[in-house]
């Protein structure tokens, strides 16, 4: 392979596929990069076998080739190169990559590129359907924090991707919170799909997209084993979970025995607060809400937390309160968790009782519900 190409498309590229580089694996392919020409482009590709990123980049072509490389290492030294123009030489005998700008040049052994697995691309076959970036993006963001963060029950550490009629649903669960989102596509899809996708793969995936406009195309392999994604010049791929994901439906309550309307950014700001001594106590942040006298004043929310050794912590937070009074234990990890990703001004939050699951949502919106079960405590 010879070829010529720009140092910040190289850099670029490189940097794009780096967080789909196995970081340990007794593989040693999969460590590195591959480097391959396609038609008339020059094609970086890298997997660790449950996602593969694989960009293409301008580039001319002398002679074909591929080969892969020490990801960590070739990246390391094309970034300390200056822009302009870069030659790639490979070695098939040696199997080693010659990397060179004006003087400085690095020659950088390698493995033949018949070792690295196959990822696959978007065809014609199978289940297709494009959507606006963003609004993909905006989805996995207001999901994927709350799937488990281990593989203990490997379900709930995916989210669940619905997609049926012209409907696009992302859910995602760890046993002691839900998040629910709800979009409405474009067109309507020819056949349902239900897909489990690791949540650390969508969250490269959202990395990826970054501020893209332009649609990008999700499609399934024809065996619904992975998933993959075109964005621009770069497609994302990975592998799906095989199980049944929780009843989404079931879980979430339908009415509330109270019901609170609050300022976002004050509530997060007083469970950060109530949660500095919530840290030595579990993290139970305790919600007292408080209708008004009548209708015409307004109810408020006691956000509290305490720790025997370290002292305690009151904030009062004015709020729309309908319904009976009511003092609630949560996670404030899981509050802030969940406030922090919403951006609207006005937060809902339904509850129904001290032991029963309680939902967020944004005030006069149903795309978007939050389920979080209350800490049980003792004497509360």
């Amino acid at each position: 392979m010879r070829v010529a190409c720009l140092q910040e498309n190289l850099q670029r590229a490189l940097n794009r596929v780096s967080r789909a580089v196995a970081s340990r694996t007794a593989l040693p392919v999969l460590s590195n990069v591959l480097i391959a020409t396609d038609s008339g482009r020059l094609r970086v590709a890298a997997t660790n076998l449950d996602i593969g990123v694989t960009t293409w980049i301008e580039a001319d072509i002398e002679q074909e080739g591929r080969i892969t490389i020490d990801a960590r290492l070739l990246g390391e030294f094309v970034n300390t190169l200056p822009a302009g123009a870069i030659s790639l030489t490979s070695d098939d005998v040696r199997m080693s990559l010659t990397v060179q700008s004006g003087r400085d040049k690095a020659s950088i052994n390698g493995i033949d590129a018949e070792d690295f697995p196959v990822i696959p691309s978007i065809g014609d076959d199978g289940f297709s359907v494009d959507i606006d970036p963003q609004t993909l993006r905006e989805a996995i963001s207001l999901v994927e924090f709350a799937a488990a963060t281990d593989d203990s029950r490997p379900v709930l550490a995916g989210v669940l991707t619905r997609f049926g009629g012209d409907m696009l649903t992302l859910a995602s669960a760890d046993g002691f919170r839900m998040a629910v989102y709800e979009h409405r596509l474009d067109h309507a899809v020819g056949e349902k799909q239900e897909l489990i996708v690791p949540a650390r793969s969508l969250r490269e995936l959202a990395r990826i997209i970054g501020d893209h406009t332009d649609p990008i195309r999700m499609a399934v392999t024809p065996n619904r084993s992975q998933v993959l994604a075109r964005i621009d010049d770069t497609e994302w791929v990975s592998r799906l979970i095989d199980g049944t994901f929780p009843d989404v439906k079931q879980i979430v309550p339908k009415e509330f025995a109270t019901r609170v309307d609050i300022g976002r950014e004050t509530l997060l700001n007083a469970v950060r607060r109530a949660g500095y001594f919530a840290r030595d106590n579990n993290d139970v942040v305790f919600l007292t809400v408080q209708p008004g006298e009548d209708e015409l004043s307004p109810g408020s929310v006691e956000v509290s937390g305490n720790a025997a050794e370290r002292g305690n912590s009151q904030s009062f937070v004015d709020a729309s309160v309908s319904g009976s009074e009511i003092r609630v234990a949560f996670n404030g990890k899981y509050l802030l968790d969940v406030l922090a990703v919403l951006k609207h001004g006005q937060v809902m939050f339904g509850l129904n009782g001290a032991n029963h699951a309680g939902i967020v949502r944004p005030s006069g919106a149903e795309d978007y519900t939050h389920v979080i079960m209350p800490m049980v405590i003792g004497g509360q």
